[in-house]
């Protein structure tokens, strides 16, 4: 709604600026510069301006202008291709071809997702109580991340040992003698930054203590050196875990539809792509299994982490 107000605000700018000394006048222009034969619409400066998140209503009047510049320099670039007879180059007509059926193809599941219903004050109070560790008992954990390459056979002795250590120290120093390869890393992640899967597990944890889990070159050993409390009250965390709820909707919605177009679909895998096209399809069609997140990242940049969007939310919230 900002980034519509702003382009609004341009529009409105720009408009003005067209109809001159004479005000109402002179009918309002949509163009907004002539390059050559071809023309740059008021139009197009909007749709740039409404993809560029975090721009404030001040800052309207510079950036429709610097927009405005670089739609010009793409304009000529444009004419001299078309001059020169690129749009018939192979390459650039495949180049075409993919954004267009990438781009409707963005548009369709968009217009599926827009079916999703928001979440009542109940639902959203919900799922703040039934996430402690997230919200009301929410910690904040300063760790030290032991990213293990050891070979399948070796976890269960390296996490006996772990469960045995006083210390990461201690631990540290078994993986030396035992010439396993490891490396450490040290951060601060706030509750939501950690994979929701083991949320629960690192909410249990006393400070000293630590977890394992698998990766696919080892394991990676996750020990809490310290932690301290930051709870998050529901009137602070209710706009994060709408949003959080909303895009769930839409997600599952997206994957049923796509379901549904697969089974009425006929599918034929050809060539090379033959012996693989069942299991290929229903991998395709099955939503993605989660898997462990390394502790030497654990953040939430995965967009299949469900504390990814409450991560967002509560970006603000210190």
């Amino acid at each position: 709604m900002r980034r519509a107000a702003v382009a609004a605000a341009v529009i409105s700018a720009l408009l003005a600026a067209g109809c001159g000394e004479r005000g109402s006048d002179k009918p309002a222009s949509q163009v907004a510069a002539k390059v050559n034969k071809g023309e740059i619409s008021v139009h197009q400066i909007n749709f740039v301006l409404q993809r560029q998140h975090g721009l404030k209503q001040e800052q309207a009047e510079a950036a429709s202008k610097a927009v405005l510049e670089k739609l010009i320099d793409q304009e000529l670039a444009v004419q001299r291709a078309a001059e020169m007879k690129l749009d018939r180059d192979p390459r650039v007509v495949q180049a075409l071809e993919a954004a267009r059926r990438e781009i409707l193809a963005r548009f369709y599941l968009e217009k599926v997702a827009e079916a999703a219903a928001k979440p009542t004050p109940e639902e959203i109070k919900a799922y703040y109580d039934n996430k402690p560790a997230l919200f009301r008992e929410r910690r904040v954990y300063n760790l030290q991340e032991v990213a293990i390459k050891a070979e399948p056979d070796r976890l269960p002795e390296i996490e006996q040992r772990l469960k045995a250590a006083t210390s990461s120290a201690e631990f540290l120093e078994y993986l030396k003698a035992s010439g396993i390869d490891f490396a450490v890393n040290q951060a601060a992640r706030a509750a939501e930054q950690l994979p929701l899967g083991l949320l629960d597990a690192f909410h249990e944890l006393k400070d000293g203590q630590a977890l394992m889990v698998p990766s696919p070159s080892g394991a990676q050993a996750i020990f809490v050196l310290a932690s301290r409390e930051m709870p998050v009250d529901e009137v602070r965390a209710r706009p994060a875990i709408e949003q959080f709820i909303l895009n769930e909707r839409k997600r599952k919605l997206i994957e049923e539809d796509m379901k549904a177009l697969r089974a009425s679909a006929q599918i034929e895998y050809l060539g090379k792509f033959a012996d693989a096209g069942a299991a290929g399809g229903a991998a395709a069609a099955a939503p993605a299994a989660p898997t462990a997140t390394d502790a030497s990242r654990v953040t939430t940049t995965d967009a299949d982490d469900d504390a990814a969007a409450i991560n967002k939310g509560l970006s603000g919230i210190k």
